[in-house]
This record gives C-alpha cells, structure tokens and sequence, in this order.
C-alpha cells in the first residue's frame, strides 16, 4: 500500500539493492537511505492528508454553536464549563459553545423540544417523560452514579419509622425525577399503593425549605442536596435506592444535532470522559469546586462525592431494559399519558 507514494525510479532502486544486496558499507548505507526516504515521503503523504481531513473538518463546522443544558448540581457539566477546555477544542473544530443553566432536568428537556439546546444531562425519569411527550432525542451515554446518592428522609425526632408509615403522608419530590420512580418502587416494596400517600411535587429548594418547616412529612432526594441536609440537620434515613432504583444518570442530545454534527457530538463526550476522570480522582478538588457554585459546605460535597460513581458508558441492553422498567411503572400509574420504547431513541455511535 505504501509502495504509491514512491516514484518509478525510487522502485527501481528499491528493487535493485533487494535483489543484489551484500554485507557492504555502501549496500547498508544505500538501504539504509532508501528507507528514510520512503518513511519520508509516506510520512508526508499522510500529514498532507490529515491537514486536509483537518481542514475539511472545520470547514463544516464552521458558525456551528453547541448548546449546552446544565444543572449547577450535575457535576460534570457544571465542571466542564468552567474549565473552558470544551470551548477551546471546538474553536479548534470550527465551532463553539454557549451554556444554558436550568433548575433540573423536565425543563431543561422541554428547552431541547423547543429546539433551544442541543446536548443535556438529567436523571433517569426526565427522558422518559420527555419521550413520552415527543422530544426528539437521543440517549447518547450513561453515567452510573449510584442508588446512595438518593434517599427518602424523614426529620430525627418524627415518628415515622419505615416506608410503610408513609401512608396517608405528604411526601416532597420533584415531579418527573429520578426520586419520583424511587417513590412509586420504596411504597410499592412497602405493601402500599403509590396512590396511599399524597405527593407535593416540589424544586429541591422549595422541598427542603417545606420539610424543615414540617409543612411535609418526608423528602425524597439526591446528591447533593441530600448530603447538604444531612450535614446541617437531624434527618433519618428510610432507605436509599439500593435494590430499588438504579439511580442512574443520562446525557441526552437532540436528534437533529446528532444526524448533523456526529462528528462534533463525540467530541463532546471525549471531552466530557476528561473531566469524568478527573472528577473521580479528585473528589475533595470537585467539592471545593462546587462549594460556590451551589452554597453547599465542601464537607456535606466531599460526602456526596464518595459515594456515587462516575463514567461516559454506551448504553448496553440492561440498561436499555431497566430504564424501559421505569417507563414501564410510569405508565401503569398514569404519569405518562402513553407507553415507549426506550430503545427507540438510543444512539450508538459511542459503541466501538
């Protein structure tokens, strides 16, 4: 293959020394040459095809601007833009980056229908919801994170003692979030119905400002606020997500993004796997990091940061089918107005 980007006269020497070849200084030295000027050429051949390739990329991305959806307490995002190393990179492709901050996953899913933002993180629930409702997306990875870092909880002193006490209670949850499938599985796991306890759909903000006033029996949530609360008040735990939920978190991009700019998507998520790695070698430098960001102490962080996981996985079928499980339970209690199919709108280009 190589032997193309050689001159006829070249060959002919090539073949020459080959087949006439003695132990010599001169026949050492003549190969010796001939092999350097080979790699040489081949060498050039292929930078000059690479700066094409280069060229050609960032001709097509140029004026592209990637549209970033993001949590404050989605760490990855959250830290991947403040690094601003994604930013140099994409000018490096051609293009650029802006960044949208949103309070949780269903609106930030609702700005992807409206065609506002092109790439996002959320909770397990929120996509399902938003398939449901026809936002074109795709599920693009997966980050493990883990069934610790979410928890149903009550204040110390209250006289609820297990799940099954929560009957007839208010419990606190944002509507359409990873905690709101860990509900409907703790109360179905406890005998109850999830119709047996009265939901008060709330922000994390307005949640643990309700249940510190005991306006609401239990909260259901996730890290970090969860670790906040425990780190400056009396709460118990009734269980966490362990055999109930996977707890799992998605990075989502819309469908005509990724038809378009493939290319520009695994860019995305190579520089997202970068900060991944960090994150999970360094979890006091994160929590130092998001101690300004969320108003949280770097202590309750550090807690939140130890016990989830980190990671930029392809989807597999078992998580295809787990994540099908919770639309699936969505559906039977009528939270959904229609059943899906997860597998429908999973994107594979990450698979290699």
């Amino acid at each position: 293959m190589l032997t193309k980007y050689l001159p006829n006269r070249l060959m002919k020497i090539v073949s020459s020394l080959l087949q006439n070849y003695e132990i010599s200084r001169i026949g050492i030295f003549a190969l010796f040459f001939t092999c350097g000027l080979t790699l040489t050429l081949v060498i050039s051949a292929c930078s000059a095809n690479n700066t094409g390739n280069s060229v050609a990329t960032q001709t097509a991305n140029q004026g592209v601007v990637v549209r970033i959806g993001y949590q404050k307490a989605a760490t990855i995002l959250s830290a991947l833009k403040n690094r601003g190393n994604l930013g140099q990179t994409l000018t490096t492709a051609g293009a650029s980056v802006t960044w949208a901050e949103f309070p949780a996953g269903p609106p930030m899913l609702e700005a992807m229908n409206a065609g506002s933002i092109d790439f996002g993180y959320t909770g397990e629930s929120p996509p399902i919801f938003a398939q449901a409702g026809g936002t074109p997306l795709l599920y693009v990875a997966y980050d493990p994170w883990s069934p610790k870092a979410e928890a149903i909880i009550v204040p110390k002193a209250s006289p609820i003692k297990t799940v099954a006490d929560l009957k007839g209670k208010k419990v606190a949850f944002a509507k359409g979030s990873n905690t709101n499938y860990l509900v409907v599985k703790a109360v179905e796991a406890a005998g109850l119905k999830y119709s047996d306890i009265q939901p008060a759909h709330l922000t994390p903000a307005d949640a643990r400002a309700a249940f510190t006033a005991g306006n609401v029996d239990a909260w259901a949530i996730w890290d970090p606020y969860l670790a906040a609360v425990e780190h400056d008040t009396k709460v118990r735990k009734l269980t966490d997500a362990t055999n109930l939920a996977p707890n799992r978190g998605y990075y989502l991009a819309r469908q005509e993004f990724v038809k378009s700019h493939p290319d520009l998507l695994k860019t995305l998520l190579d520089e997202v796997s970068i900060v991944n790695k960090w994150a999970t070698n360094n979890p006091e430098e994160v929590a130092k990091f998001l101690e300004p960001e969320l108003g949280i102490p770097a202590a309750a962080l550090e807690i939140a940061e130890k016990r989830r996981k980190y990671g930029v996985l392809p989807l597999t079928d078992e998580v295809i089918t787990q994540q099908q499980n919770i639309a699936d339970t969505f559906y039977k209690i009528k939270l959904v107005p229609k059943q899906i199919q997860v597998k429908d709108i999973v994107w594979n280009g990450n698979k290699s």
